[in-house]
């Protein structure tokens, strides 16, 4: 692909998310209630989506633009010893699910990142969620694959485009610490 066909793809998917703006609008009101309670924030993805809830989690826990105090969140997939443990004792699609299991309390927030939404871990993170009747968000691309319904709140990015989507999925996580800026600066 082109640069020209990249940054057309790229614009157009950010144009697009216009379309899904009550799910995003509904996101953070889930985002802002769950801080506002001090409850936490459980990020999970694979991969670039690992790398964007590594991104998102340390936006809450340091800073993103302003300076205000720390907030709770985890980055499921940031603890390579636990990851590799569950996942040699339990299976690899268990790496998420069983940290929700251990870690999350009443009221937390599940965030799941998977621009397939086919990641077999997700789906099980998002079950658990489910199971504990945590609320969830999942941002999710290419129609949502199999994980589409299983989350409080689904933000599909209208996109084929991996790429893209988790693009979207970042700026959207700058949008929502645009949201916690402003309310807890």
């Amino acid at each position: 692909m082109t640069f020209e066909a990249s940054l057309a793809e790229s614009v157009r998917t950010l144009q697009a998310l216009a379309a899904i703006r009550p799910a995003i609008d509904t996101a953070a009101g889930l985002i802002l209630h769950t801080l506002r309670h001090d409850k936490k924030l459980l990020i999970c993805g694979n991969g670039g989506s690992a790398a964007e809830a590594a991104h998102f989690t340390t936006e809450l826990v340091g800073r993103y633009q302003k300076n205000r105090s720390s907030l709770p969140g985890l980055c499921l997939s940031a603890d390579g010893s636990l990851v590799t443990c569950i996942g040699n004792d339990y299976g690899y699609e268990q790496v998420f699910a069983r940290q929700i299991a251990g870690l999350a309390r009443p009221g937390d927030l599940v965030v799941a990142l998977t621009s397939s939404g086919n990641s077999a871990n997700i789906i099980a993170a998002l079950q658990e969620a489910k199971t504990q009747s945590l609320p969830s968000i999942a941002f999710l691309g290419r129609g949502g694959g199999k994980a589409k319904g299983l989350a409080t709140c689904d933000l599909i990015i209208p996109s084929e485009s991996g790429a893209a989507c988790q693009e979207a999925h970042l700026f959207l996580i700058h949008h929502f610490c645009e949201l916690i800026d402003a309310e807890f600066a």
